[in-house]
């Protein structure tokens, strides 16, 4: 009778999957090393990695266990891909993972597997100047596009997300966040531009407000003031964008305020223009602070289709008029968008640029 349960209990726990080991932190850690050994070999030590953990969610609030971890290498030279990728294969197998790679313009992506569970995400980017030297020889020089993405700071995966792409993408990122400089020294290690996205008084009182931002009544201490703030918690910035602000891009006073401090820093304006009104663009201009506006929003309707039709206006905009902005959101629909959309946009002879090209 015992051995009958043994054999019953014993088949109970095969059908279960008694048989299967699963890959404990240690060794998910010492894959992890080992991917980045590689990196840094194949890069002759001159590759910039990134390691995320992913950890499963806790209850109790405090750190929960390693599920995965998500891996993000720049290489040093094009001509290293082959080489990764090469090398990405053949560590999984030695661990008994499995491996499953997709690529997109410019980024390898490979995901690790032990028995259909995720343990790796490497995600392998291309140097950022030698694609946007490829897409000038594809594109033409007089259709230029510069796509600014608003709102960083919040989420570390979407901005992981978007600056994955491997496009020349102009990131704004909200100052006084969690992730404010994070977000920022990551987008610039990778190549991208950085501007500070700087929250300005709305003209809806019932919009959420920023802890900081720029009020009407302001005088040009006080807009000193807060600006030093903002660009300590975001660094990098080479421009500046209003977040919001349809009240304070119409108040010539708040705006005159604003504009020599910007000339002082060296810093670009880009007007976002959430409002008709705006003054933000001619006060700049007049006090010799270099400028342009927006003459696209991607994705105030958060869909595909929408979105691609936005990205249509915007690249009739720069064919017309020989550059145009674009300015977008790090939401889910439109970060793929993009990167279906983009490779097409090049091969017809849209140049994208960072947005420092082309305020004048």
């Amino acid at each position: 009778m015992r051995g009958i349960l043994v054999l019953v209990c014993t088949t109970v726990l095969l059908l279960a999957g008694c048989g299967t080991k699963k890959i404990s932190e240690a060794e998910l850690r010492a894959v992890t090393t080992e991917i980045v050994t590689a990196a840094q070999r194949i890069s002759d030590h001159k590759s910039e990695v990134t390691i995320r953990p992913e950890l499963q969610p806790s209850k109790t609030g405090t750190p929960g266990k390693l599920v995965a971890d998500n891996v993000y290498i720049s290489l040093s030279k094009t001509s290293q891909a082959g080489a990764i990728a090469q090398a990405l294969d053949e560590i999984a197998p030695r661990h008994k993972l499995s491996v499953r790679e997709t690529s997109s313009d410019g980024i390898m992506r490979f995901d690790y597997a032990s028995d259909g569970i995720r343990t790796h995400t490497i995600h392998v980017v291309t140097p950022l100047e030698a694609r946007s030297r490829d897409a000038l020889k594809q594109g033409s020089r007089n259709a230029r596009l510069a796509i600014i993405i608003d709102d960083l700071g919040y989420d570390r995966a979407a901005a992981d997300s978007l600056l994955a792409l491997g496009f020349p993408l102009t990131v704004s990122v909200l100052p006084h966040l969690q992730l404010s400089t994070e977000v920022a020294e990551e987008a610039y290690r990778r190549g991208d531009q950085v501007m500070l996205h700087l929250p300005m008084q709305s003209e809806s009182d019932t919009v959420k407000t920023e802890e900081v931002e720029l009020r009407l009544g302001m005088n040009e201490h006080q807009v000193d003031s807060a600006l030093v703030g903002m660009l300590e918690t975001v660094p990098h910035a080479v421009g500046v964008n209003n977040h919001q602000g349809s009240r304070a891009t119409a108040d010539p006073a708040l705006m005159a305020a604003l504009m020599p401090e910007l000339r002082r820093r060296g810093l670009f304006f880009v007007d976002s223009r959430t409002l008709a009104s705006t003054v933000a663009y001619d006060t700049a201009e007049r006090l010799g602070v270099r400028a342009a506006s927006r003459k696209v929003f991607l994705d105030d309707s958060a869909n595909r289709e929408a979105i691609l039709g936005q990205l249509k206006l915007a690249a009739r905009d720069a064919e017309r008029d020989g550059s145009a902005i674009a300015i977008g959101h790090p939401r889910p629909d439109t970060i793929a968008t993009l990167a279906e959309a983009l490779p097409r946009l090049q091969s017809r002879g849209i140049r994208l640029v960072f947005v420092s090209d082309v305020v004048k």
